[in-house]
C-alpha cells in the first residue's frame, strides 16, 4: 500500500506566477476575450522570470482552450484570449497550489490514471512523439545532473499525454507539472544507485514510445503504470 503521510510544502514557482499574473490581469479588465497576451519576451521581463516559464503557462492555457498561440507576424500573430477564462484558470491554480500539499500516493495515483489512460490513446503518428524521442535523446546525454534529467523526464511524460489529443488531459498533466518534478527530485535522496535508476528509467521510456508507436495502447499502458509505480516502490514509498 501506498504512503500517503509524506507531503512536501514549496513556495510558488515561476510557472504559477505567469498564470497567477494572467489571471488577476483578466480579473482586473486589463486583459479581455478577444485580446493579446504581451510578447514572451515583454512578459518575462515584467515578472522576472524566464521566457521558458511564460511559454509553458501558454502551452497548459492554450490546451485548457483559453488562448490561441499564433506565430508569424501581421494581425493572426500573438496570443490570443478565446474563452471566458476565470472559472477554468482559477481550477487550474487552486490544482497547482493544492497537489503541492497532497500526498505522494495521491499524485502517483493520479499519473497511473490520467498517464495510462493517455498512452492507450496516443495515436502513433502524433508529431508529439517525435518531441518525446528528441527528449529522450537529451536524456541519454553523459554527465546529466539530476534535476536536468527529471526535467526532461517530466517534459517526455507531458509529450505522451499530449498525443492522446485530449486537451483537459493535457491541462491536467500540466498543472501536476512542477509537483510531479519535485515530489521526484526529493525522492532521488532514497535511491540506492542513481544510475542504476536512470538507466532503468531510460530503458523503459524507450519501450514505452516504441510500444505507442507500434500502434500498442494496451501495452503502453501498462508498461507507463508500471514505469511511475517503479519509480516510487524502489524511493521506498511502495510495496516491493
Amino acid at each position: 500500500m501506498w504512503s500517503d503521510h509524506i507531503k512536501y510544502h514549496f513556495p510558488m514557482r515561476t510557472h504559477q506566477l505567469v498564470l497567477s499574473w494572467i489571471e488577476n490581469e483578466l480579473s482586473e479588465g486589463r486583459l479581455t476575450v478577444g485580446g493579446r497576451l504581451p510578447a514572451e519576451r515583454t512578459l518575462a521581463e515584467q515578472l522576472k522570470v524566464s521566457r521558458t516559464s511564460v511559454r509553458e503557462a501558454i502551452r497548459i492555457l492554450e490546451a485548457m482552450g483559453v488562448v490561441r498561440a499564433g506565430v508569424g507576424s501581421g494581425p493572426e500573430a500573438g496570443t490570443v484570449v478565446i474563452s471566458d477564462p476565470t472559472a477554468a484558470l482559477g481550477s487550474a491554480l487552486r490544482l497547482h497550489v493544492a497537489t503541492q500539499h497532497l500526498p505522494v500516493a495521491d499524485i502517483v495515483e493520479t499519473r497511473v490514471l490520467l498517464e495510462s489512460w493517455a498512452a492507450s490513446k496516443a495515436r502513433p503518428d502524433a508529431p508529439e512523439l517525435d518531441a518525446a524521442g528528441a527528449l529522450l535523446a537529451e536524456m541519454a546525454v553523459d554527465g546529466l545532473a539530476v534535476d536536468d534529467f527529471l526535467a526532461l523526464d517530466v517534459r517526455f511524460h507531458l509529450a505522451l499525454a499530449d498525443a492522446a489529443g485530449n486537451a483537459v488531459v493535457s491541462a491536467m498533466m500540466g498543472s501536476l507539472r512542477e509537483s510531479i518534478q519535485r515530489y521526484a527530485s526529493q525522492l532521488t535522496s532514497n535511491l540506492p544507485d542513481w544510475e542504476a535508476t536512470a538507466s532503468r528509467l531510460k530503458a523503459e521510456h524507450r519501450e514505452i514510445l516504441a510500444a505507442i508507436r507500434n500502434d500498442d495502447g494496451e501495452g503502453a499502458a501498462k508498461l507507463v503504470a508500471a514505469h511511475i509505480e517503479g519509480y516510487y516502490q524502489e524511493a521506498g514509498l511502495g510495496p516491493a
